[in-house]
């Protein structure tokens, strides 16, 4: 199963930017003196700047759906245990600590209000990370000890 996952803004990055803006013209607008008046300035483009930035959000390109990404790092030496897992159960996937190396990456794609969840497993090649399975999907409740 192929998807592509690009990425947009969530509501949080929009919230975030809108509320930036206008703290911005509020302080740039008010007679409070001169700084207060530069800061508004300066947080308001800075607002506008991550209006266009900001993009912490993935959306899956042929549905529309948009999916929360999280990552789990994995030492080397767990590559075959995490493909088999990935393949056949991965409810019984303990989170990585991240701490003893990254050559094993899981990325996941949840989104709670279907209850969909992709899974895949890459391995680190010099300068990249090359898949090592198939893009898995699974319902959020296989997956719900990846994603606390």
């Amino acid at each position: 199963m192929e998807k592509n996952f690009v990425k947009v803004q969530s509501g949080k990055d929009i919230i975030t930017s809108i509320s930036l803006i206008v703290l911005g013209v509020a302080l740039a607008l008010l007679p409070l003196g001169g700084a207060t008046n530069v800061t508004g300035i300066c947080v308001a483009i800075t607002g506008l700047i991550l209006v266009f930035t900001l993009k912490n959000g993935y959306k899956e390109s042929e549905s529309g759906e948009r999916f929360v990404k999280k990552e789990h790092y994995y030492p080397e030496n767990m590559k075959a245990e995490l493909q088999s897992a990935v393949a056949a159960n991965p409810n019984t996937i303990a989170q990585g600590s991240g701490d003893k190396g990254n050559a094993i990456r899981l990325e996941i794609f949840y989104n709670r209000q279907s209850g969909k969840a992709f899974v895949q497993l890459f391995e680190y090649v010099p300068y990249k990370y090359q898949p090592c399975t198939d893009m898995m999907e699974y319902n959020l409740s296989q997956i719900e000890n990846l994603i606390k």
